[in-house]
């Protein structure tokens, strides 16, 4: 992935955040806590399969659905702005440690998971 393309991807999760938060009042309608359990959950399932399986698995693929469709509680994010979110996470350090608490390798293997989902499209807006 080139720096071009990565900078696009942290510029458009940036924008449509913000984008969203604006329209939304600070995303007033997501039920938090019970997103928070259900990435808890969701987390410790791939950490139970990461050291046996690709990103690219059917298998961890279905589980990257569910993490799409749970920052889909938030706003429908673009493919761009998903790879973007995958960034953060490797980028930021409170995210990183958040998610290699559950797995000392979640991020690199959640971020190769999650552009995988996102250049396959599925469930994308156009």
């Amino acid at each position: 992935m080139g720096n071009q393309y990565e900078d696009e991807c942290r510029r458009s999760l940036a924008e449509e955040q913000a984008k969203s938060l604006a329209e939304t009042n600070n995303w007033e309608h997501v039920d938090r806590k019970q997103v928070h359990q259900d990435w808890d959950v969701l987390y410790r399932e791939i950490a139970v399969c990461l050291d046996g399986s690709l990103p690219g698995d059917r298998e961890i693929q279905e589980l990257i659905r569910r993490h799409f469709d749970i920052a889909c509680r938030f706003y429908m994010p673009s493919r761009e702005a998903y790879v973007g979110m995958a960034l953060f996470y490797a980028e930021d350090d409170a995210m990183r440690e958040f998610h290699n608490s559950y797995h000392p390798r979640m991020v690199e293997f959640l971020g190769d998971a999650m552009r995988i989902f996102a250049e396959r499209g599925i469930g994308f807006a156009s």
